[in-house]
C-alpha cells in the first residue's frame, strides 16, 4: 500500500529581513495546494506550531552573521534531507555582507552604546560557506513562481528549472527598450541573473543586481562600459556592492573598479 505520509517542510530564518519567507506566504492562490501536498512542520513566520525534525526539505533564509548562527545552521543541515537557500542573504551574504569590507569592531563602537553586549562575526557569509546546499534560489526578494518551482521539483525528485541567463533576456521578452542604449543609464542587467521580470528597466531605471551574478557574467567588459557612460571608479564599485556585494563576480568587479583593471 502506498504511503500517505506527506513530505515535511521546514522554513528557517537567519540574518535577514524576512522578505523571502513572505514570498512563500504571498503565494495566495497556490498556498493551500502547497499545504495539501506537504506538511509545514516548522515555519515561525506563519505559525507558532512546531514539529521536530527530520525534514524532507528545508528552505533557509538569511546569512550567517553570529557564532550562534554558525552552530544552528549545522543543526538544521543535520535534520534536513534537502536544503535550499532562498534569497541574496542566504546565497551571498546579503546587504549585511557590506561589513566584510570594513572594520566591524569600529562599526560596533560607533553604533552601540555598549558594544561589549553585541556578539557578531567579522563577516556575513552565505549558508553554503558553512554547510552543503542542494540548491540556491537567488533574489532580493525571491520570485514566488520560482519558489513554487523549487518546491514542486523536490517533491517530484528532479532538479528545479530556474533560468540563469541575464536580466537583458527578460527585457527583450517583455519588449522593454534598453535603458543603456536609449538613455545611457547605468545598469547591471547584462551581468545579473534573470528572475525579477526586469522590473527596474521597465520603469526607466537601471538594474540593481538583486538576483546576483548570472551564470557567465563578463563584469570586466561591463565595468569598461560603465566607465564609458561616465561613471567614476568609486561609483562603479558602489553599484556592485548592494544586495549581492559578496558574490564572487561582483566582489572582484568592485575591487578592480578603482584601479580600472579588467
Amino acid at each position: 500500500m502506498a504511503s500517505t505520509t506527506r513530505p515535511r517542510l521546514g522554513v528557517w530564518k537567519f540574518a535577514s529581513c524576512d522578505g523571502c519567507q513572505l514570498s512563500l506566504l504571498d503565494c495566495e492562490d497556490e498556498l493551500l495546494a502547497v499545504a495539501g501536498r506537504i506538511e509545514i512542520a516548522n515555519f515561525a513566520e506563519a505559525t507558532s506550531a512546531f514539529a521536530p525534525g527530520p525534514y524532507d526539505l528545508s528552505l533557509v533564509e538569511g546569512s550567517i552573521s553570529t557564532p550562534h548562527d554558525a552552530e544552528r545552521i549545522r543543526e538544521v543541515r543535520a535534520q534536513s534531507r534537502r536544503l535550499v537557500t532562498i534569497g541574496a542573504c542566504a546565497t551571498s551574504g546579503g546587504i549585511q555582507a557590506l561589513r566584510n569590507f570594513g572594520n566591524v569592531d569600529e562599526f560596533r563602537r560607533i553604533v552601540y552604546a555598549r558594544p561589549e553586549y553585541i556578539e557578531t562575526l567579522a563577516r556575513s557569509t552565505a549558508i553554503a560557506d558553512h554547510v552543503p546546499v542542494d540548491f540556491e534560489l537567488r533574489g532580493c526578494p525571491i520570485n514566488k513562481r520560482q519558489l513554487l518551482e523549487v518546491i514542486a521539483a523536490f517533491l517530484q525528485g528532479r532538479r528545479p528549472t530556474v533560468p540563469t541567463d541575464s536580466v537583458c533576456i527578460e527585457c527583450k521578452r517583455r519588449g522593454t527598450v534598453c535603458v543603456v542604449v536609449a538613455r545611457g543609464t547605468p545598469c547591471l542587467g547584462p551581468v545579473t541573473q534573470a528572475g525579477c521580470g526586469a522590473i527596474c528597466p521597465a520603469y526607466d531605471r537601471g538594474c540593481y543586481g538583486c538576483f546576483g551574478p548570472q551564470d557567465t557574467p563578463n563584469t570586466a567588459a561591463w565595468s569598461r562600459r560603465l566607465r564609458e557612460l561616465g561613471m567614476r571608479p568609486d561609483e562603479i564599485a558602489r553599484i556592485y556592492r548592494t544586495f549581492n556585494a559578496a558574490a564572487k563576480p561582483f566582489r572582484l568587479a568592485a575591487e578592480a573598479a578603482p584601479s580600472g583593471d579588467p
